[in-house]
């Protein structure tokens, strides 16, 4: 693969990474509302779903689900319904759990899982790929699929170091906000308001 082109392609990843999307967001609710592995293993299942993204994007799939107004809408909309049920069962979240040094258990499997879903059901982002990846493919070097999923491969690992470095930070914040009693008391509601923020972005953007 061209060496030009593949770093025009890094770094047109890491600004379409950092700008506030659902994903990004997504992480930094869960970083502020629990901590920063709670954040990590967030990202780590948002990655594992751009795999499918990746696949679907180098196989045509994309295309098909972007052709079908059907299929495409009732994936933006389970996506989008998904994500206001997380919200609202945030808003239900006693305030006690948000104690900085609570002893409860994350459940990060459930997390991972979620980070999945919530990409699976973005099909936004299969587009994007779908979109993105044949503009920095050389044609000359043939193997077009390969050089798409290789392509795939570099936008998801400096995604998962962005998602990390912001889980961190998030953290951080989340040190900041509880601190102070007021936020502290309505930290559920910070999240269910994320959450909501995103379900809503989801369900109200274009093809």
């Amino acid at each position: 693969m061209d060496f030009t082109l593949t770093m025009s392609f890094l770094g047109v990843a890491i600004l379409l990474t950092l700008m506030p999307g659902p994903d990004i967001l997504f992480v930094i609710a869960q970083s502020i509302s629990q901590d920063k592995k709670a954040g990590i293993i967030t990202a780590l299942g948002l990655c594992s779903g751009l795999i499918v993204h990746i696949t679907a994007a180098a196989l045509g799939v994309s295309a098909i689900i972007y052709q079908s107004a059907l299929a495409f809408a009732v994936v933006k909309y389970a996506g989008a319904a998904y994500l206001l049920y997380l919200a609202w069962q945030s808003f239900k979240e006693k305030e006690e759990i948000f104690i900085i040094n609570h002893t409860k258990p994350l459940k990060y499997r459930s997390l991972y899982k979620k980070g999945i879903l919530m990409n699976l059901l973005n099909p936004k982002v299969s587009l994007f790929f779908l979109a993105l990846l044949p503009q920095f493919v050389d044609k000359s070097l043939g193997h077009m699929t390969l050089q798409m999923v290789i392509l795939g491969i570099i936008f998801l690992v400096q995604a998962l170091l962005i998602f990390v470095v912001v889980s961190v930070f998030s953290e951080k914040l989340r040190h900041v906000l509880l601190a102070n009693s007021f936020i502290a008391k309505r930290m559920n509601i910070i999240k269910g308001s994320l959450l909501a923020l995103i379900g809503i972005q989801i369900a109200f953007s274009e093809k």
